[in-house]
């Protein structure tokens, strides 16, 4: 493929980028794309929309207890105002043991189950290739998921066209695209530490409590949840104003015993931090 000597070179123009991009796109004739509705998926279920066509373009939304109501709502408000085609595909990874003890590596078990459901709507709607929304920057993240996608055949053209956050974000702007300051989207699953136990009860309480902190009006959220003790990350500048909020009372009301604010303020990832 004439991009792949590129790849990964985070110098090109952004011009260059977008080049090989479309023509990373163009070279796959039919995709299906797995789309969650954050920043990297919308941007490129778009950008292969309006590189192969709507009859060569399949959005499927992985459904299960690990994806926020509210994310699941606006995936499905994004498909609907471009007229993309879609299938919502039920996973499990819930039965799955090793992903309910939820180590280091919990997001391999989550992307497998999912991947894997999905070669199986690859192969009936006759399409070529699966990709995913993974941009160059989280190829330095810790992202088990990785592995999955590489064993199942995975392809990431953000990645392969050395697309970054940042960049990506900037395109998604130029295109119009309402989820281009979309705050960063994760999996529930990632509300818990490393070795804690995942259930749909725990699931279910870390979503309400996120809402309830939404409602009052921030938008960057995370509610970490330590057992009884619930961690409230916000927008560093956020922080003075929701320690003037009733959040405490309400999130008590949900189950937790402890509520705290977290002062570092929000940041993706803040549970891979090294605990030794």
């Amino acid at each position: 493929m004439p991009c792949s000597s590129r790849n990964l070179h985070p110098e090109l123009s952004l011009e260059k980028k977008k080049a090989c991009l479309r023509e990373i796109l163009s070279s796959m004739k039919t995709v299906l794309v797995a789309f969650s509705g954050g920043v990297d998926s919308s941007f490129l279920l778009k950008s292969a929309h309006d590189v192969l066509g709507s009859r060569n373009v399949l959005a499927a939304i992985g459904d299960s207890e690990t994806l926020a109501r509210e994310e699941f709502s606006e995936a499905r408000d994004f498909l609907q105002q471009y007229g993309i085609r879609s299938v919502v595909v039920k996973t499990d990874e819930l039965t799955n043991e090793w992903f309910r003890a939820n180590p280091r590596n919990r997001c391999f078990y989550c992307k497998d189950e999912l991947f894997g459901k999905l070669k199986e709507v690859l192969s009936a709607e006759s399409l070529a290739v699966v990709i995913d929304g993974t941009n160059a920057d989280d190829l330095h993240d810790h992202r088990p998921g990785r592995k999955a996608a590489q064993a199942h055949g995975v392809r990431s053209p953000l990645a392969e066209a050395a697309l970054g956050k940042k960049e990506i974000r900037r395109l998604s702007r130029e295109m119009g695209l309402p989820t281009w300051d979309k705050p960063a989207v994760a999996c529930l699953a990632s509300r818990f530490p490393y070795g804690e136990r995942i259930t749909v009860e725990s699931l279910s309480q870390v979503e309400r409590a996120e809402e309830a902190v939404k409602r009052l009006g921030f938008r960057n959220v995370r509610v970490r949840a330590h057992q009884s003790l619930a961690r409230i990350e916000v927008d560093r500048e956020n922080v003075a104003e929701l320690l003037a909020t009733e959040i405490v009372s309400t999130l008590k009301a949900l189950g937790f015993l402890y509520v705290t604010v977290d002062l570092e303020g929000f940041r993706s990832g803040s549970m891979n931090v090294p605990s030794d």
